[in-house]
């Protein structure tokens, strides 16, 4: 059995085989700034909560507040958590939801993981079946712990050969998205194996996080290797440069060399594609001891909380602030374009997050492409996009 029909099958009691449709049982369930909006669903019903230490609640996209809007709805969801019992909430000095997720322990393999996000498949990188639902869907969650899944055929996926010096999940992942395409893995479940199985974990979020970007259901590593797969895909990364997904669709991707001399106004780094501690060194190496360019403006977005005390106490955040970039609190805000750096008409940037669709990170007429950390660095030091392998 694949991974996804062993986890599929477990939580529903039944055999399951790819196509089938069960209703499983959920282990935890994750919602972020938009359990507002869960709330007022879940009222509707008129039930009660089927478990409160299985939800989770992460404030993270507008943080703090920046609306009386959003302002309104926080206080709504801070109500609701102390009159319900909800332990597992996270105010908004914890940090991005997905890297909260896992850092606090509530991922584990074998699990099943809902949550009103869709990059939620980020929890694959612990071998958890993770998938994003909307809000209505979460509300039956909260009152059930169960959910209708149809259970996905799954693609194997292996990546083979050495990675080059300057090339990182990031561009690997950008790599696979190009050649599958944004529809490539509709609703599939990807096992990923090759060198991948030996990647850091860091690297493995960053590929679980990205596969959402193909269309993928969940995005596993930890598999089962046994199959049956609905299809096999081989990628021999040897030669691979880095890369780079421009204007205005992830799968619109590119070699560097390709896209080099391109002027940039932003440079972010963060996300809970590339925000991880690991994300921050390489930066930091690139940055050390040079200044941002003067038309460029560079935000760092750590993943969380725990990610910039760390960043703090080995010099990387006084590296960032020494180059001329701006240390962000932990969130989401310019990822979609909500607050924090939005960009503005005919504005370019250059972003380690996982989506560059017209209008997603401010707006429509700005340009956003999306590549490692380590090309961010080196962009916002020349003022346009720029291969960062010399300076590694």
């Amino acid at each position: 059995m694949t991974l996804a029909e062993k986890i599929l099958s477990e939580k529903a009691g039944v055999k399951a085989e790819a196509g089938d449709i069960v209703e499983a049982k959920i282990d935890k369930a994750m919602s972020h700034d938009n359990a507002a909006l869960v709330i007022k669903k879940f009222k509707e019903i008129g039930a009660k909560l089927w478990d409160p230490s299985k939800i989770v609640i992460i404030l993270d996209h507008r943080v703090p507040a920046n609306t009386i809007k959003t302002a309104e709805g926080h206080k709504a969801i801070r109500e609701f958590v102390k009159q319900n019992g909800i332990e597992n909430f996270y105010d908004i000095n914890y940090g991005i939801c997905h890297q909260v997720m896992i850092e606090e322990g509530h991922v584990k393999k074998g699990m099943l993981i809902v949550g009103t996000d869709s990059h939620t498949t980020s929890y694959g990188a612990l071998g958890a079946f993770s998938t994003g639902i909307g809000a209505t869907e979460m509300a039956s969650v909260w009152a059930t712990g169960k959910l209708w899944l149809k259970v996905p055929e799954t693609y194997k996926i292996v990546i083979k050969g050495n990675t080059p010096k300057g090339v990182f999940a990031k561009d690997i992942i950008l790599h696979i998205i190009g050649e599958l395409k944004a529809d490539g893995a509709n609703y599939k479940a990807v096992e990923f194996y090759g060198i991948a199985e030996n990647f850091p974990l860091a690297d493995k979020i960053t590929m679980a996080n990205m596969s959402m970007e193909m269309g993928a259901k969940a995005a596993m590593f930890y598999g089962s290797n046994d199959g049956p797969y609905e299809k096999e895909f081989e990628f021999d990364v040897s030669s691979l440069t880095p890369q780079i997904a421009c204007p205005h669709s992830v799968d619109n991707v590119k070699s560097i060399e390709d896209v080099e001399g391109k002027e940039i106004n932003q440079a972010m780094l963060g996300s809970c594609t590339n925000g991880r501690i690991e994300d921050l060194r390489i930066a930091a190496k690139i940055l050390k001891g040079k200044r941002i360019a003067k038309n460029v403006r560079m935000l760092v977005f750590p993943a969380s909380m725990k990610v910039y005390k760390q960043a703090l106490e080995e010099g990387l955040i006084e590296i960032f602030i020494e180059a001329g970039a701006v240390v962000m609190n932990p969130g989401c805000g310019p990822c979609l374009g909500a607050h924090e750096g939005v960009l503005a008409s005919g504005e370019v940037a250059i972003a380690s997050t996982n989506r560059n669709f017209r209008g997603r990170m401010g707006s429509k007429e700005a340009e956003v492409y999306l590549a490692s950390p380590a090309s961010v660095a080196a962009a916002a030091i020349e003022g346009k996009i720029t291969d960062p392998r010399k300076y590694l």
